[in-house]
């Protein structure tokens, strides 16, 4: 990497691609915005209050990904060569400049609307019409790409002078245990992966997701409520009510992961509302959350339904899709908290409860079904009865499936 952007030379970078005139960049100026460890943004207002959001990732070491802006901007290209797909307004493409040799992304910031995760943790509200249109919008994308080897192909596309052998399937379990971190987790925090590993039905859950898991569409892969913007005028509009954006992690993979990941985002406003304390059991203090499930419900079962009533062919080719979402649920909680632990030190008794409702989606999904949506299975498959074998068999559990590559070594 050559260039390393600032606040200082940033507005020059944008002269130099294109972006913005001369006269523009003097009158221009730029401010930090919320940056992350694996990438500097900046945020630059020109003349007219229009808004760029540049990017640009920094060299993070044992980066897995260390091209994400590449599959932003490959999606990007993606709607532009298939202008069905960016029909799709939530799902349709920010992205105006990528240089990828200095792994430099610049995108429109929308200054009209704003993170849903801030809505509801301000609002402490959940509108129905805001989860019925995320639902309809993802359900939208999914169905529209799904079994489709020409979209699949060119999401296949790798950066030049690299290669790609298969996509990345996130059914992962959280790994072995290496010396390394004694060093970097409080000894409190071990006692996560003390659990972790205790139970052999939470690894069983996990490797047969992983072995189930078939790329069928096109997936974000993050969608997280901080990853959905919703229009300051929601209420008066009839559409473009939400935007889905930071693609940079998507690619071809299981449309369970994305719903799984959202309703994960939705359960952790509820979990991370508790009132813990080592003298109350798990049953009280989730009656006892600030942000009660029970308000969430009514909004997440709308989720489900709009993404269902859009997309509900999925049913007929994954009878089984409603669990795999509440497993993939709780596997995106159990990552949660490791990244807690990572980048935050700690593994408290709210951390605790989080661990215990993730197994518990994990390991027993269809009794789960009812505590997430408030209704069961059943009831929410006899709206799409067509679509799916009501009665199904019981699939027996294989224990001893090998599913990820580091093996890791119990008691070790």
């Amino acid at each position: 990497m050559v260039l390393s952007l600032s606040s200082h030379n940033v507005i020059h970078y944008l002269h130099q691609a294109g972006l913005c005139s001369s006269e523009e960049g003097t009158n221009s100026y730029s401010e930090l915005p919320q940056t992350s460890q694996k990438n500097l943004n900046l945020l630059v207002t020109l003349p007219g209050n229009q808004k760029l959001l540049v990017k640009q990732e920094r060299c993070v070491d044992n980066n897995e990904n260390p091209h994400e802006f590449w599959n932003e901007w490959l999606f990007h290209q993606l709607l532009q060569q298939f202008p069905v797909l960016g029909n799709i307004s939530a799902a349709a493409s920010l992205v105006v400049h990528f240089e990828q040799e200095e792994s430099i992304l610049v995108r429109h910031y929308l200054k009209e609307y704003f993170e849903l995760a801030s809505f509801y943790q301000k609002n402490l509200h959940f509108p129905k019409a805001i989860a019925s249109a995320i639902g309809t919008s993802l359900g939208s994308l999914h169905r529209a790409t799904f079994n489709r080897p020409e979209y699949r192909d060119f999401m296949a596309t790798a950066p030049e002078g690299q290669f790609r052998y298969q996509f990345y399937n996130p059914a992962q379990g959280i790994g072995s245990i290496e010396p390394e971190i004694f060093g970097n987790v409080p000894t409190e925090a071990l006692e996560f992966y003390t659990l972790y590993q205790r139970y052999e039905s939470l690894e069983a859950a996990i490797a047969e997701l992983a072995y189930e898991w078939n790329p069928c569409c096109l997936t974000h892969n993050d969608l997280k409520l901080e990853n959905v913007l919703v229009h300051s005028r929601w209420e008066k509009l009839d559409n473009c009510l939400i935007r889905l954006i930071d693609w940079e992690a998507c690619s071809w993979g299981d449309p369970a992961f994305d719903l799984g990941t959202l309703v994960a985002s939705y359960l952790t406003l509820w979990l991370e509302s508790l009132v813990v304390d080592p003298t109350l059991e798990l049953e009280e203090s989730l009656l006892l959350a600030a942000i009660p499930l029970e308000v969430i419900q009514p909004s997440l079962l709308t989720l489900i339904i709009a993404y269902l009533d859009t997309f509900p062919v999925i049913l007929e080719y994954r009878c089984e899709f409603v669990q795999r979402v509440i497993q993939f649920a709780g596997l995106v909680l159990l990552h949660r908290i490791k990244e807690k632990i990572n980048f935050h030190k700690y593994f408290d008794n709210s951390s605790l409860c989080m661990f215990k409702f993730a197994q518990s989606l994990l390991s027993r999904p269809q009794e789960s079904v009812l505590t997430v949506f408030g209704i069961t299975e059943s009831e929410i498959l006899k709206l799409f009865a067509k679509f799916v074998q009501l009665h199904y068999p019981k699939k027996q559990k294989n224990l001893l499936r090998l599913y990820y590559n580091k093996t890791r070594l119990r008691g070790c």
